[in-house]
This record gives structure tokens, C-alpha cells and sequence, in this order.
């Protein structure tokens, strides 16, 4: 009897060890798992970080893209929001003879491109016609041929008829700024054109120069200056204003039509048609 009880005795602690191993590995098991799974999770939360980091950064330099630099900073009157070299940068002796004018699409206004070839003998004198009188401008033709030939194919086009100055800047520096037909400081004639007359060039009251989004882009929109003006020599004097400065001057007075130096003219200028005096 006393075997048979110790084999029983035997027996039961056998299955007790069992239970307890079976016990052991399913604890050692769920830990395994366990880690598994954290290690998972963490993984993913790294994946969805580095995936909302990079969808962020495209979207930043998506939008970085798709913003076009701006078209009237507050020191300096550009013409047209992306600039793009001409072919032609080689400064050339004035009065120049040949010029060259580079398709540069789309057009406020179709035009069409100037004569490659200027009269460069002549004497032109050019009359704005403003809701607020006549500014009178003697073109600088011996001196920026290729500028004034450009500004007398507008105006003979009817280009600039019925547009509005659209900047006026009454900080830093003191001018009007017009020749954009859309209104919006973009808008260009659907070419472009290098700079000319820049060696010394200065920014004096009744300065008429060009703006530009940088070397060599002139287009159709051109400054007036009313006040002396610090500017660097990087925009085309191609005129200077004999009658009228009056006129920009009360208009400067009244300022913007928004807060700041810089906007709009709150008296509206409306160009109605710019004619051309050749001698």
C-alpha cells in the first residue's frame, strides 16, 4: 500500500511540474508578444511621423512654389513677378541702331514687337494724358534708344489707353508707377528688353525709368519720379518730366488707398491715351 500511494504522490507532482512549465512558457510567450507588438506599435507611430513630416515639407514647398515673388516690394518698382533674362545683355553703344526685342508671352495687350531698327536720330516728346491733366515727358532717345522706340510703339499701339496707375509709393522712395494695362503690377506687352543707360544713373525728381523684376526684363511699365529717390542703377532712365509734376505731386499727397507707403493712389490716375511728338 505504501508504494502504491508513493507512485500516486509521484505522479501528482509530476503533473504539478508540468502545469507550472506549461504556466512558465505561456507567461514567457505573452512577454514575447508583448514586446513584439510594443516594438509594432512604435514602429507605426515612427512611419505615420515621418510620413505627416514629409507630407508637410512637400506641402510648404509645394506652397513656397506656387507663390510668385512679389510684384511691388516696398524698395524697389518691379515690372513683372518672374524675371528672365534676355539673350541680349551686352550694353550697346547709344544711340543704339539695332535692338532686340524677345518674346516673352503672355500680353496684357496684344501688340505685337517694335522695329528692331530705331530712328535714332530723332527727337521725341511724349504727352500722358491723365484724368488729372497732361504730364509732359522729353524722351531721352539718344540715350536709351531701344527704351524710347519700346515706349513710342506702345503709345503709337494705343497700349497704354484707358489704364490706371497702379502704385504709388510715398516711403523710402517717390514715384508712381503705370504701363500695366491689367492693373495688377504683372502685366507686361509680351516682350522684354535689355537695360540701357544705367552708368551713373540717378533717380532725381522728374525721372521717368522703367521698371523691372530684374536685369534686363524691361517691359511696359515705367515709374515717375517726384521726389528725389535713392535707388540703385539697375532701372532705365529713359526720360525726364518738363510739365505736369504738379500733378503726380497732389496725387502723392493724398497718399494710398491702402495702410502703408505703398499701394494703390487713393485719387485714382487713369491714363486715357499717351501721344507721341516727333521732330
Amino acid at each position: 500500500m505504501a508504494g502504491k500511494q508513493e507512485r500516486q504522490r509521484k505522479l501528482a507532482r509530476e503533473r504539478h511540474e508540468r502545469r507550472l512549465a506549461r504556466e512558465a512558457e505561456r507567461q514567457a510567450n505573452a512577454r514575447k508578444m508583448a514586446k513584439i507588438v510594443g516594438s509594432s506599435a512604435a514602429i507605426v507611430v515612427i512611419a505615420a511621423v515621418v510620413v505627416v513630416g514629409v507630407l508637410a515639407l512637400t506641402h510648404s514647398n509645394k506652397s513656397n512654389a506656387a507663390k510668385p515673388p512679389l510684384s511691388t516690394p516696398t524698395t524697389t518698382p518691379p515690372a513683372t513677378p518672374t524675371p528672365t533674362p534676355t539673350p541680349s545683355t551686352t550694353p550697346v553703344s547709344e544711340p543704339a541702331t539695332h535692338c532686340v526685342y524677345t518674346p516673352k508671352p503672355p500680353a496684357a495687350r496684344s501688340v505685337g514687337l517694335p522695329s528692331a531698327k530705331p530712328d535714332f536720330k530723332a527727337t521725341y516728346q511724349a504727352t500722358i494724358n491723365t484724368n488729372r491733366g497732361a504730364i509732359v515727358i522729353d524722351l531721352l532717345n539718344s540715350k536709351a534708344t531701344c527704351t524710347v522706340n519700346s515706349f513710342v510703339f506702345l503709345a503709337d499701339k494705343g497700349y497704354f489707353a484707358n489704364t490706371h496707375c497702379h502704385r504709388l509709393t510715398t516711403s523710402g522712395i517717390y514715384v508712381l508707377q503705370c504701363g500695366d494695362p491689367t492693373g495688377t503690377g504683372s502685366g507686361g506687352p509680351g516682350y522684354e528688353f535689355a537695360d540701357e543707360n544705367l552708368t551713373g544713373a540717378t533717380y532725381t525728381t522728374a525721372t521717368v525709368a522703367m521698371a523691372n523684376a530684374g536685369p534686363n526684363t524691361n517691359g511696359s511699365q515705367f515709374f515717375l519720379v517726384y521726389k528725389n529717390s535713392t535707388l540703385s542703377p539697375a532701372y532705365t532712365p529713359f526720360g525726364k518730366i518738363v510739365s505736369g509734376l504738379n500733378i503726380i505731386q497732389q496725387v502723392a499727397k493724398a497718399g494710398t488707398s491702402t495702410s502703408g507707403g505703398d499701394g494703390p493712389p487713393k485719387d485714382k490716375v487713369q491714363i486715357e491715351s499717351v501721344t507721341i511728338k516727333k521732330t
